[in-house]
């Protein structure tokens, strides 16, 4: 697994908990569904059957792949919109090229993150480039949708390329865990994402037999994804594995455990660690549009319809059609 690796051993440590804090335990574990995105890639719907009430402000996070593609194969997505949230798409493996109808875009890498700020609405595109598409090979990453408080809605959209090197490194108190700070605070260290609502967003490799203790702000929520190998989470020690959520309750730290024995795929218990501050509006979502209301949902279709989210620009990317396809 590529994404950004680094000897811990000369990385900055969080903390080791105190006896006064208390270790969150785990709500519920849920397994992702399946599912396929855009032109057709495979992703797993992490937060699927989970209310929003346990998410806030957190909308839904797709796992896209791990798919190791034939040449020909890579697929992406057209040109579409969105309106009142935020996307952020991290890539562990392969590339996605990335332009929308505000200006933004780039070349997403391994380790890389795209931070897209939709706000009033915009149209945009993520697609392979065409070197991935004509030779294929591994594709691997996330993409996190995070609300927009009502007073954010209709904010300017942004665009924020954070490159690999840009991504807060840190170790876990015992040197056993890699942490790669993306977004929010981790015991006074802070990653690059740039956010409306707070939030803090994290990859950890724990090493087998190794364990994880995370110091969590309190006023967040917890959530913990398990991408490859097995483990077990929270105070109780539950058992969780590749595809599994975890939802966590109140509490000051997050435990995460690797098993012993992690499968022939994976050389480390792999996990996206998330949680923010409840906006605690409410939320309705219609597709790529999510307001407050459904009368903004109407009036937001009609905005689309209407081009009023913006147009497909002179000089857009188009997905690549192999060579011999056309």
């Amino acid at each position: 697994m590529a994404a950004v690796t680094a000897d811990t051993m000369t990385l900055p440590r969080v903390r080791a908990a105190r006896l006064d804090e208390v270790e969150r335990p785990v709500l519920a574990v849920s397994t992702a569904p399946e599912g396929y995105e855009g032109e057709g890639f495979p992703v797993r719907r992490t937060m699927a059957g989970i209310s929003y009430q346990r998410l806030d402000p957190f909308i839904m996070m797709d796992h896209m792949g791990e798919v190791d593609y034939q040449a020909g194969e890579p697929k992406g997505t057209p040109w579409h919109p969105h309106r009142g949230f935020e996307t952020v798409t991290y890539l562990i493996e392969g590339q996605f090229v990335h332009q929308d109808s505000h200006g933004g875009g780039g070349v997403i890498t391994e380790g890389g993150t795209q931070w897209m700020t939709a706000g009033s609405g915009l149209l945009h595109i993520e697609t392979p480039p065409e070197e991935l598409v004509e030779a294929g090979g591994l594709f691997h990453g996330f993409q996190l949708w995070v609300n927009l408080p009502a007073k954010d809605k209709f904010t300017a959209p942004a665009y924020q390329g954070l490159q690999p090197d840009d991504v807060k490194l840190l170790a876990g108190a015992d040197g056993d865990s890699l942490i790669r700070v993306i977004a929010g605070d981790v015991d006074g260290h802070v990653g690059p994402g740039s956010t409306h609502t707070p939030i803090t967003v994290l990859h950890a490799s724990i090493n087998p037999d190794g364990r994880l203790s995370l110091p969590w702000q309190p006023s967040y929520n917890a959530l913990v994804y398990v991408m490859a190998g097995s483990g077990t989470v929270g105070a109780e020690q539950r058992p969780i594995h590749a595809g599994q959520l975890a939802v966590l309750g109140a509490g000051q730290r997050i435990t995460l455990a690797a098993d012993r024995k992690q499968d022939s795929r994976t050389k480390a218990m792999e996990a996206i660690v998330l949680g923010g501050q409840p906006i605690g509006e409410p939320m309705v979502q219609y597709g790529p549009f999510v307001m407050n209301t459904r009368e903004q949902l109407v009036e937001t279709i009609e905005d689309y319809q209407q081009g009023r989210l913006g147009v497909v620009p002179p000089n857009a990317i188009m997905p690549h059609v192999p060579r011999g396809r056309a």
